[in-house]
């Protein structure tokens, strides 16, 4: 193939077909007509000698040939848009981008209200289109450019991706007010004869039933869920008890019956960061992003 003679103009296409696996959406986010698209689709059909998308159902899915070229050409697209900013003034006001961030419900409630509140007074044409975040770290959709952002807790992260210290945060004890082991101080004799919630975000092992296994302890736990916000409704309204982080906690206490008790064991904080493509670093709106919400966290 002759890249002189190639159109690159249907890269864009490409990257928006394997984004929406649909034509009319393609379309509509590159604001062409549906008969442009299919014609685009039909000529890189023809140069790279591959049907790429196939008809299954109401979608399209990708070939082998198709996966195989998304990540290389959305790389490749990023990096020219990347470096045609770079010296050029960000100014938030005027911006008009959407930006899709991977978060738990829990960094939801504490962050993007705030955050949501900053952007109307400086970046009201900015949108934020937030994902539900898995226990590892997503990052094949970092690397496809489908999440431009990660907010979390995480262990080993490549060295392709950037990452910035957030915000440090503890744990309390949360029960129903009126709970029959509620009463006095929280031992750690009392709080082995509760039984628990345990909000386990896909994990294996909190770092609760780390340091009681240390100890040669465990705890009863009766109940799992990977949503903090139901967790907080439902030790509400059972006997059940919960580890939640303390600025969850604290918020669900002024709305719901709950009274909160230090661990009767000293955990120390866990970290939260935010992760993004390395390459990303020169992209000025992500970055004054990433600023806005690291400061909703140091204010």
């Amino acid at each position: 193939m002759n890249i002189s003679t190639f159109d690159l103009n249907l890269l864009r296409v490409f990257d928006a077909l394997m984004r929406e696996h649909n034509v009319s959406r393609a379309a509509e986010r590159l604001s062409l007509s549906q008969p442009a698209v299919s014609n685009a689709l039909n000529r890189l059909r023809e140069l790279l000698d591959d049907p790429l998308l196939v008809r299954v159902g109401r979608s399209m899915q990708p070939t082998p040939r198709a996966l195989a070229l998304e990540a290389p050409i959305r790389s490749a697209l990023q990096q020219i848009e990347q470096s045609l900013q770079c010296g050029e003034a960000f100014d938030p006001a005027s911006s008009r981008q959407r930006f899709s961030i991977a978060v738990t419900d829990y960094v939801e409630l504490i962050c993007m209200p705030r955050l949501l509140d900053q952007l109307r007074q400086q970046a009201p044409g900015m949108c934020i289109d937030i994902r539900h975040l898995s226990p590892s770290l997503p990052a094949e959709a970092l690397d496809k450019g489908e999440l431009d952002l990660v907010l979390g807790r995480f262990e080993d992260i490549p060295a392709r991706f950037a990452r910035r210290h957030w915000m440090s945060e503890t744990l309390q004890l949360a029960l129903r007010r009126d709970h029959p082991l509620g009463a006095g101080l929280m031992d750690l004799e009392r709080f082995l004869q509760l039984r628990h919630l345990w909000v386990h975000g896909g994990q294996t092992r909190g770092m609760v039933d780390q340091w009681l296994g240390e100890q040669g302890l465990c705890r009863d736990i009766f109940y799992t869920t990977p949503n903090y916000l139901q967790a907080a409704h439902i030790v509400a309204s059972s006997e059940l008890a919960a580890v939640l982080p303390t600025q969850l906690a604290r918020h669900f206490a002024t709305l719901l019956p709950l009274q909160l008790f230090e661990l009767p064991f000293a955990l120390g904080p866990f970290h939260l960061e935010t992760v993004s493509l390395a390459q990303r670093q020169r992209d000025p709106a992500l970055q004054w992003l990433i600023e806005q919400i690291i400061a909703i966290a140091q204010n």
